[in-house]
This record gives structure tokens, C-alpha cells and sequence, in this order.
């Protein structure tokens, strides 16, 4: 490949992954807008944005069996064209099943972009470390448009509506599929691509299900019989799922890779980046709109420190990396996310910003280090002609610890608002505050029923959804901090493997 042609192919990957990036971040602002103007509820809204990565998490596992079957460059262009396609769904939507539906064929779509990319540039730079620079720029333009999605979403939202977050995406798209037809050359190792049909159907029961699960306890509860027989129904599916995984020839879930530890605590990692890290965009556009009372442009400047800190420390990740090593920079990356997120823990609906803003910088640089860093480990204990299932394993667990994360964050922070409207209403002498509690927090709008003036009722609301947000990091925080153990202990075993030989 050319030197000019090589560079193309870079910027179109990296628009390709600006695109899909931007989708995740932009629409976290507009969520409240959603709700009202659809008349959803917060599991409606937990649909919105996990159909988004229940799809992109569920059909990565493959895409990267199929990139490296049928051409990691076809693959990818698909992708980038369906992405556009979706947007478009999603713009034109009016009901929240059209919506939902949209974000359902972007997250189909963003499988194939998003792992498609580190694919591309691995091969298209073989040498680890100018790999290493390629892959914190890609990091780098994430982070851009991680930054431009909730400023751009918020001013979008507020002056021309919802649906015009979603239409940014069609001119992008368009540029990428150009781009990436003339710099992008095609590579392909069908001799080492899994196609399992049988695992890829069972894996989308199982996040299916669980998502489901998780989600609808929110707000029918956790004895609900839909929610037992979906609990049941995703634990059937797993275990079917790692009995194919471990008799098929070639599995769409590389149980080989996973059993070299290297790959593995990389991917527990990649994981816990999504469950506590990703999701953190869901749980801050809730709190700064519902729960600290902010518009969606003013929830959107408030949230990009996050982003700026994470573009700028990303920019020098490969001197970071020269300096102090792959492993002790994802120890030191994971320390700073889970901690940052349990300071957010006593975060109430009058902490002012200037106490909010720092800590939203550190989770920033945290996130600047642990994304390239993650990524990086992974696809570098992983064979180079297995490039595209490494990177869709990696990818699969990060965005399906978002999913996850979202839905049982999501009906965490729902049950702990909904318990402390019940427990005020219940003292104001309602006899039905456990009712007008869900509703109250579900729809966040006052029930009928309900008396009470509308500074009061707002109030109440406020401090329920902050004390919401609170139990939500107190869970994704520790979570950090056991990732942090897992990195840790897999440093030392590469230490003592390297003194020994």
C-alpha cells in the first residue's frame, strides 16, 4: 500500500469511527427530549440507547469472522453504508418502535465499523510500534467526536429538535464510503474465519434475554414472572452458547484466545471500559438534566471536559507507552475510573460545577488512557492473522458491558429515585406512593393523583434522580477497582514470566 493510499485509509477509518462514536455520545443529551416529546418512560429509554449496543455487541463476534473471510475492506464499507441507512430511520421516526428499529440497524452496522477498524490498521501497519501511534490517533478522533457529541447533540436538540442529531450522520457517512473505496485495500484470511451460526443465534439470545431482564425489572420489578422466565431464558442460553463455543471447529467466540491470559484479562477489561466507562454517558446526561436541572446544550458543555481530557491524553499515548509500559498504564488507567466514579457517589442536586467539572477531567484521562490501552493489549497478544476476531471478541465485551451496563444501571438508579419519591410521598400521608412513585420516576412528569406544587415536585424529583445516580456509580466504580486487581495480577505474571526466561 502507498503512502498516500495509507493515509486515506486512515482518515477513512477514522471517520468511519467518528461516525459511529459520535452516534453513542450525541444522543445521551437528547434522551430527556426523547422521553418527552415520545412519551416514553425510562425503560423506553434504556431501549433507545441499548438497542443501539445489544446489536452492536451481539453481531461483533461475528463481523470479524466475516471480515476475515469475505474482505476486512467490503465488510467495512457495508458497514459505513448501513450505518448511514439507519440514521436515516431513526431521523425520520415519529413512534419509539421506529426508533428504536433505527438504533437497532445502526448498532447492526457499527459491528462491522467499529472492529473493522483496528483490523484494518493492524494490517495496514505491522510494525507494533508505529501500530501503537496509528491506533491513539484513532483513539484520539473517538474522542473528538465523543466531545463534539454532546455540545453539538445539546445546541441540536434545543434549536432544531431530536431528530437532527441523527441526520449529521448521513454527509459523513457518504464521505467515509469514498474515502474508504480508494485508500482501503483488501485483505482477507478466510483459512482462519469462524462462521458459527448456531453460537452467533444463541449469543443474541443470551444478551437479548438478559438485557431484557434487566430492564424490564425496572419497572415491573425483579419477582416479575417475564422477568424470571427472561432471567431463565438467557441463563439456557449461555450455557448452550459455551457448549457450541467449546465443540465447534471454529467458534464465533476464539475460546482458544481467551484461555492465554493475556487476552483474556485484556478483555475483562474491555468489558468493564463499557459497564463502567461508556455508561457513565447515560448516567451523566440523566443526572445534569433531571437530577441537576441543566438544558440539553448546558448538560452538553458540562459534559465535555470527559471528552477534552480524554482527546488530549490520548494524543500522547505513545509516549506514555515508550515511558511506562502497556501494563502498568491500564493499572494506572483502571485505578483512576473506578475511583473517579465512586467521588461521583456523594454528588447531590446543588454540587456546584466547579466540583463536578475535575472530577469529570479525571474520568476523562482516565478514559484517554484505557480505551487505546485496552484496545492496544488485546490485539497485540492475539496472532496477526486473527486479527479480526481478536478485535470483534475485544469490541463484543466492550460494548456488550455497555448493554449490560445500561440496563442494570439503569434500573438501579430507577429503583433508588423510585424509593426515595415513595418514602417522601409515604411521609406527605399517600396511601398509593408506591404507585405514583413509578410513575413519577418512570415518565418524570407528575402523575395524576399527585398534589403538589410544581417547585416541589421538582425538587423531589431532583434529589431522587441524584440519589439514583449515586447507587449506579457506587456499582460501576467497583467494578473499576476489581479490574484494576485483574490487570494487576496479569502485570506481575508477565514480570515473573520475563524474569524466569
Amino acid at each position: 500500500m502507498s503512502l498516500s493510499r495509507t493515509k486515506i485509509a486512515v482518515a477513512a477509518v477514522y471517520l468511519g469511527t467518528f461516525m459511529a462514536s459520535l452516534a453513542i455520545s450525541i444522543v445521551s443529551v437528547a434522551l430527556p427530549a426523547i422521553q418527552s416529546d415520545l412519551g416514553t418512560s425510562l425503560s423506553g429509554l434504556q431501549w433507545v440507547v441499548g438497542a443501539y449496543t445489544l446489536c452492536l455487541s451481539a453481531f461483533m463476534l461475528s463481523s470479524g469472522p466475516l471480515a476475515d473471510r469475505y474482505g476486512r475492506k467490503r465488510t467495512w464499507l457495508i458497514g459505513v453504508a448501513l450505518f448511514t441507512l439507519g440514521s436515516a430511520v431513526c431521523a425520520s421516526a415519529h413512534t419509539l418502535v421506529v426508533l428504536i428499529v433505527g438504533c437497532a440497524v445502526q448498532g447492526m452496522a457499527g459491528a462491522l465499523v467499529i472492529p473493522g477498524a483496528l483490523s484494518i490498521l493492524t494490517q495496514a501497519y505491522p510494525n507494533p510500534v508505529e501500530r501503537a501511534h496509528v491506533i491513539g490517533g484513532w483513539s484520539s478522533f473517538s474522542a473528538v467526536s465523543l466531545i463534539l457529541g454532546p455540545m453539538l447533540g445539546g445546541l441540536l436538540v434545543d434549536h432544531a429538535g431530536w431528530p437532527s442529531i441523527f441526520l449529521v450522520n448521513l454527509p459523513i457517512g457518504f464521505v467515509t464510503v469514498g474515502l474508504g473505496l480508494w485508500g482501503v485495500q483488501e485483505s482477507a484470511n478466510p483459512d482462519h474465519a469462524a462462521l458459527d451460526p448456531a453460537g452467533q443465534v444463541l449469543s443474541i439470545a443470551f444478551l437479548g434475554a438478559l438485557t431484557f431482564a434487566l430492564i424490564n425489572a425496572g419497572h415491573a420489578g425483579w419477582g416479575a414472572v417475564e422477568t424470571i422466565t427472561a432471567f431463565a431464558v438467557a441463563a439456557l442460553a449461555l450455557v448452550l452458547f459455551l457448549n457450541v463455543e467449546m465443540r465447534v471447529t471454529r467458534p464465533v467466540l476464539p475460546i482458544d484466545l481467551l484461555r492465554q491470559g493475556p487476552f483474556a484479562t485484556a478483555n475483562f477489561a474491555s468489558f468493564v471500559l463499557g459497564f463502567s466507562g461508556y455508561t457513565s454517558l447515560f448516567l451523566f446526561s440523566l443526572f445534569l438534566q433531571q437530577g441537576q436541572g441543566w438544558t440539553a446544550t448546558e448538560a452538553g458543555w458540562r459534559m465535555a471536559p470527559v471528552f477534552a481530557s480524554m482527546l488530549i491524553v490520548s494524543l500522547f499515548f505513545g509516549k506514555l507507552v515508550s515511558r511506562f509500559g502497556m501494563q502498568w498504564l491500564m493499572v494506572a488507567s483502571y485505578l483512576l475510573l473506578g475511583g473517579s466514579l465512586l467521588v461521583m457517589t456523594w454528588f447531590t442536586s446543588v454540587t456546584p460545577y466547579w466540583i463536578i467539572g475535575p472530577i469529570f477531567v479525571l474520568l476523562g484521562v482516565a478514559l484517554g488512557v484505557a480505551v487505546p490501552a485496552t484496545g492496544a493489549a488485546a490485539m497485540g497478544s492475539a496472532p496477526r492473522e486473527r486479527t479480526g476476531a481478536a478485535s470483534a471478541t475485544m469490541n463484543a465485551l466492550r460494548q456488550g458491558g455497555m448493554t449490560i451496563g445500561i440496563a442494570l444501571l439503569g434500573t438501579i438508579m430507577s429503583a433508588r429515585a423510585v424509593v426515595s419519591v415513595q418514602d417522601a410521598l409515604a411521609m406527605a400521608g399517600h396511601d398509593d406512593a408506591v404507585i405514583l412513585a413509578t410513575l413519577a420516576v418512570q415518565r418524570h412528569a407528575m402523575p395524576a393523583g399527585l398534589s403538589a406544587g410544581p417547585e416541589t415536585f421538582r425538587q423531589l424529583l431532583e434529589d431522587a434522580s441524584t440519589r439514583g445516580f449515586g447507587l449506579a456509580v457506587i456499582v460501576s466504580g467497583i467494578l473499576g477497582l476489581i479490574a484494576v486487581l485483574a490487570v494487576t495480577a496479569s502485570a506481575d505474571r508477565t514480570v515473573q514470566h520475563d524474569v524466569q526466561t
